[in-house]
């Protein structure tokens, strides 16, 4: 069994930046891949953005382009996503997710096997 812990969500004023971290523990892992999602209250879930666990390429919503870089650290198990830029429609619980398989879409919700809890991501105006 894999678990995944979120940190580093909080209060940030419009035009700020955090920086989120997912640390993976369990059993050897070896994802295909990790994803950001994310949850405003009433919407449904959305992808963020994603990685391959082997060479690092990156995947991207459209809407974070430019102002989000997600990346990670095969040896620490751990994905980091940066906010920069942040906007009050940024405000959302943030989850991360692990992939083990290749063949879906990146913004896939089924594509994911683990889940983390969420962390909260507030963004003032």
């Amino acid at each position: 069994q894999v678990q995944l812990v979120e940190s580093g969500g909080g209060l940030v004023q419009a035009g700020g930046s955090l920086r989120l971290s997912c640390a993976a523990s369990g059993r050897t892992f070896s994802p295909y891949g990790m994803g950001w999602f994310r949850q405003a209250p009433g919407k449904e879930r959305e992808f963020v953005a994603g990685v391959r666990w082997i060479g690092g390429i990156p995947y991207y919503a459209e809407f974070v382009k430019g102002r989000f870089t997600i990346s990670r650290d095969t040896a620490m198990n751990t994905v980091y996503l940066q906010m920069n830029s942040l906007k009050p429609e940024d405000t959302a619980v943030y989850y991360c997710a692990a992939r083990m398989n290749y063949g879906s879409r990146w913004s896939d919700i089924s594509a994911y096997d683990y889940w983390g809890q969420g962390t909260q991501v507030t963004v003032s105006s």
